[in-house]
């Protein structure tokens, strides 16, 4: 049996997230082989600054398995977490981070403050950067370009 792509389960939220004229980042948080919650970022359609794919898909994950840790879960997320969400998956406990593009302005992981290094953090992931990482870049890039006219 033929092991799903997460990721592009992700990339997928992620397209659907930029018809929605969202910032096109997909989330899929998997135990056990198997999808638990996806979404895509949503904060301009809900008006809320946290509303972004990770975040969401860890409540979804969060209420289907009546834990507010995920500690036998992990995240594929298309691009690199910022702080918000790096902290997220620290509380939460998920157990691997799995992630696309890396996000030298906004990215809290490998980029910025690097979160699960601070000797404050409470949990930090197994961390696995570059899935899809062409393909999440591009859709980013294409998303900016054309919400520019350039």
């Amino acid at each position: 049996m033929k092991r799903p792509d997460f990721m592009a389960i992700a990339l997928k939220e992620a397209q659907a997230a930029a018809t929605r004229d969202e910032v096109p980042v997909g989330a899929v948080i998997v135990s056990n082989g198997e999808v638990v919650a996806t979404a895509g970022n949503r904060t301009r359609e809900l008006a809320d600054p946290t509303a972004h794919a990770e975040i969401l898909a860890i409540r979804d994950a969060c209420a289907k398995l009546s834990s507010e840790r995920l500690g036998e879960c992990d995240l594929y997320v298309t691009l690199e977490p910022c702080t918000m969400c790096a902290a997220a998956i620290s509380f939460a406990r998920l157990r691997r981070l799995y992630f696309g593009a890396a996000d030298e302005k906004g990215g809290a992981v490998v980029s910025g403050v690097r979160f699960f290094a601070s000797p404050t953090c409470h949990h930090a992931p197994d961390i696995y950067a570059g899935f899809g990482e062409v393909e999440a870049s591009t859709l980013l890039k294409d998303f900016f370009v054309s919400r520019r006219g350039n």
